[in-house]
């Protein structure tokens, strides 16, 4: 089965069939295991051991945590892509993520204002959720289009706290 892995801007053609995995034709050894007791997955990946939480945040959307790092991933099998390519169906929203609460919280400190530029990995907004402080961070370069929240708010699941632009929108690169 072929699979197409999107990161940021980089599609990967991930064939996993009895004879092995591929990466974009290039074979690799590769293993994938549960951590017993919990929710962490460790990746053998040519024999280099990568750990990492993975969560479904929709239909073929992963949300990865790896060594202090939140990465989104989109999975497609080839009939899906197919389709889409037919249909002229994309998936997703064109540019860059918004930064929406992972979940109910108050908000600690937004880091950014209005017209900022941002990198991929930078900090937005911390929200307090459950006792513990969680960072929010972008996924790409961007430019911050609007802040909806304040130090102090109370925020929902899902709700949009910053909303971004793609760096041409702002004249940058």
């Amino acid at each position: 089965m072929i699979y197409h892995v999107t990161i940021g801007a980089r599609t990967l053609a991930v064939d996993v069939s009895d004879r092995g995995v591929t990466v974009d034709g290039v074979p690799i050894e590769v293993d994938l295991d549960r951590v017993e007791g919990g929710a962490v997955v460790s990746l053998v990946l040519e024999g280099r051991s990568y750990p990492f939480v993975a969560r479904r945040d929709g239909a073929g959307v992963w949300e990865l945590h790896t060594r202090g790092r939140k990465l989104r991933a989109e999975v497609v099998d080839e009939r899906t892509r197919r389709i889409r390519a037919m249909t002229g169906n994309r998936a997703g929203r064109v540019g860059p993520r918004p930064v929406t609460a992972p979940m109910p919280g108050m908000v600690v400190r937004v880091e950014v204002r209005e017209g900022d530029t941002l990198s991929a990995g930078q900090g937005v907004v911390i929200v307090e959720a459950m006792k513990m402080e969680n960072e929010l961070l972008t996924e790409g370069p961007a430019v911050v289009r609007r802040v909806l929240v304040r130090d102090g708010d109370a925020v929902e699941k899902g709700q949009l706290l910053v909303d971004l632009a793609p760096l041409e929108e702002a004249g940058g690169p």
